[in-house]
């Protein structure tokens, strides 16, 4: 197997506020490989955009800070680079797509302005030869129209469109790795449907390795290569995503596929896990999963299990399996 592009590796990172030290990522283990697609997936609360904001070094300060653990990208530890030396890299070699498209653009500035911005810092190109790489860039995201699109403002699109401009906008210096949180968050089934063929696509044409942070087991399914399961700012689980879905081991990846309505079945009440997530300021000592489990033992509140590896290439932290 190659190298890996992306090793995420003991990654902590933490914030202060007025009465505590609240542990968002606390130790994840991660690895990306070259054209592949990665769904980091679990409850809100469980660490997934945080974990994507401090690969792309976008943690939040003076609160936020990276306690420990290393990030590699193509051999370079992203943890010890200069602010500068990230930037060249970041929207370049690797990009972010952020949260809510509907608020992620400016709202004063057309597509078109936005779009190049990027390619007028990492490329070495002249203003209307970025325009024209933004317009074609439109076209193959699907926005029809593109060199009419590329004058107009963020507020005159659905939030489909808007999507698909943010696509590729992060696509248009055709980084070596994607970062996509919540991509298809607000958008209708058939536009969901659209977006994820379109990142498979550009996984396929670019040689693109994603990076998709969701809590959508149905989106999972229809898109990963591997899944990493995050709980309370920890791995829980980590395969490839058709043994996962074959056979999960983790009780809170078994509760997360539980979860999914089926088709073939009709229930009055969808299955929900039970409890909530515990407070990143006051995790237990034990197992994080221990109050809603169904298999808990004593022992579970005893002792932080350890994530092994139970086969080749499948991780579990559970020392019940």
């Amino acid at each position: 197997m190659s190298k890996p592009l992306l090793s995420v590796e003991n990654l902590k990172t933490y914030f202060v506020n007025d009465t505590a030290e609240v542990r968002a990522v606390d130790g994840i283990d991660i690895q990306v490989y070259p054209k592949q697609i990665v769904c980091i997936v679990g409850e809100s609360g469980s660490g997934k955009s945080m974990t994507s904001l401090s690969i792309m070094g976008l943690v939040p300060r003076p609160n936020g800070r990276i306690a420990g653990g290393e990030i590699w990208f193509e051999g370079t530890n992203l943890l010890k680079l200069t602010e500068q030396q990230l930037s060249e890299i970041r929207g370049n070699e690797m990009s972010m797509i952020f949260q809510e498209p509907m608020t992620s653009l400016n709202p004063v500035l057309t597509i078109g302005d936005q779009m190049t911005e990027v390619l007028l810092r990492h490329r070495k190109i002249s203003k209307k030869k970025a325009l024209e790489l933004a317009v074609d860039m439109l076209t193959i995201v699907g926005v029809a129209r593109a060199n009419e699109v590329v004058h107009s403002y963020p507020h005159q699109f659905s939030g489909g469109m808007r999507q698909r401009v943010m696509i590729g906008m992060a696509m248009i210096c055709e980084p070596k790795l994607l970062i996509a949180d919540e991509p298809t968050t607000a958008l209708d089934v058939t536009i969901q449907a659209q977006v994820l063929d379109l990142m498979k696509r550009m996984r396929d044409e670019y040689g693109t390795s994603v990076v998709m942070i969701t809590h959508d087991m149905g989106v999972v399914a229809e898109t990963a290569d591997h899944v990493v399961v995050m709980y309370a700012g920890q791995v829980v689980e980590s395969a490839d995503a058709d043994s996962l879905f074959e056979e999960a081991l983790h009780p809170y990846t078994k509760a997360l596929l539980k979860a999914i309505p089926s088709h073939d079945e009709v229930k009055e009440v969808l299955y929900a896990i039970p409890g909530i997530v515990p407070d990143a300021a006051h995790y237990p000592v034990g197992c994080r999963f221990a109050d809603r489990c169904d298999l808990v033992q004593p022992s579970c509140r005893e002792k932080m299990p350890e994530l092994r590896e139970v086969k080749p290439g499948r991780f579990v932290r559970c020392d019940l399996i």
